[in-house]
């Protein structure tokens, strides 16, 4: 028989310890639960007949435990190790919290996260006006971090928006003290290092806690309605480049063989020079020599060195003039005629000339006019 069916006769095996058969009593369950936790929260003192609302007071506290217990697991909270939190409490700067775990009460306090290791980008375009007066057009690239987390979150209302705005200043301070063409070209560089130099001291100034890790000039070119020129201008100077290349080409190639044909004349100089000074020891020597010979015979020395003068300038012309001493006749000897007239013989057969035989020639011929002369000077006294 099961222990509900009527007529059971045995009450003790009634889960609600009754005989009868109804839903448990709620209230004697709110009771007992008194009891229990009563000496824990200093509630009911025993005794069977408690006072009137003791049930809803039992509940309050353990609705007013759990609400407890919720709210101080909701000031549980985790610092990422990228990350830092700023404390504020009742609105008012607290502390600055560290990775790791912690505890806030909720309603109390507020943690503002900001992640401090994280690399941030922002990216601005400006048409300015440059030195000499021309409009360029710049588009550079600012990237930071954070890195004073209480003045980022703090003293300044939106930082971000204050650094474009201090990016921009300093971009135009910049490009304002310099050319276009410096700003076209190969003054990147320059303008990216003075603006991050410029742009930091803004924002240590306005205290953001933002600290810039790299500016780059991501690109610099004149406005699109003057583009074409530019391009003419831009044309003109690759121009002058390449005229300028050419030119040092030209004189890279030419100096060296200058200073080579420079160093060629020094060297045939000097060898001149050497040559000279061996001729003139020569000279001298030889006519020491003769000086010498001279000495030893006077009279023969001085015969061939007249034959030898007359050898000299009887070779280099066509036609000889022969005076005669103690007389006024003068001798032709019509050497060119003779030697137009033999050119064909000289041709077949080529006449040997030589010392010995001009020697001859003029021995011969002097003789002959002395002998002229002796007989014209015999036939004076015989009259």
């Amino acid at each position: 028989m099961a222990w509900n069916e009527p007529g059971g006769g045995n009450n003790s095996r009634d889960p609600w310890g009754g005989g009868n058969q109804g839903p448990p009593d709620l209230d004697e369950a709110l009771k007992k639960l008194q009891q229990r936790f009563g000496g824990l929260f200093g509630g009911g003192k025993g005794g069977g007949g408690g006072g009137g609302g003791g049930p809803s007071a039992s509940l309050f506290i353990v609705l007013a435990c759990g609400a407890a217990l919720v709210w101080g697991l909701m000031g549980l909270y985790q610092i990422d190790e990228q990350e830092r939190a700023v404390v504020l409490r009742f609105g008012k700067y607290h502390s600055t919290v560290q990775p790791g775990l912690h505890w806030n009460p909720p309603g109390i306090d507020e943690v503002i996260r900001v992640n401090t290791t994280k690399v941030r980008a922002a990216s601005f375009r400006e048409i300015m006006l440059t030195q000499d007066e021309n409009i360029v057009e710049v588009r550079m690239s600012v990237q930071y971090i954070i890195d004073n987390v209480q003045d980022f979150v703090l003293e300044v209302r939106q930082p971000e928006n204050s650094l474009q705005q201090a990016a921009k200043s300093a971009l135009r301070h910049v490009v304002g003290g310099m050319t276009m063409d410096l700003v076209l070209t190969e003054g990147r560089t320059r303008i990216a290092t003075e603006v991050d130099e410029r742009l930091q001291n803004y924002l240590t100034n306005y205290t953001t806690g933002i600290r810039l890790s790299a500016v780059n000039v991501d690109d610099s070119k004149p406005p699109s309605q003057v583009q074409a020129a530019f391009d003419d201008v831009i044309k003109a100077r690759e121009d002058e480049e390449r005229v300028k290349n050419e030119a040092q080409s030209y004189a890279n190639g030419i100096v060296p063989e200058a200073r080579g044909q420079a160093q060629r004349q020094i060297e045939e100089a000097s060898a001149y020079r050497e040559q000279v000074i061996a001729n003139a020891e020569g000279e001298a020597d030889r006519f020491n020599n003769l000086l010498s010979e001279y000495r030893k015979a006077p009279e023969v020395t001085r015969e061939r060195l007249y034959l030898d003068a007359v050898q000299n300038v009887l070779s280099n012309t066509s036609k000889i003039m022969v005076d005669v001493e103690g007389g006024n006749n003068v001798m032709y000897l019509p050497l060119d005629k003779l030697n137009a007239g033999s050119s064909s013989t000289r041709r077949s057969a080529p006449m040997d000339i030589n010392s010995s035989n001009i020697r001859e020639l003029t021995d011969a011929v002097t003789e002959q006019l002395r002998r002229d002369a002796a007989a014209q000077q015999s036939r004076r006294g015989g009259r």
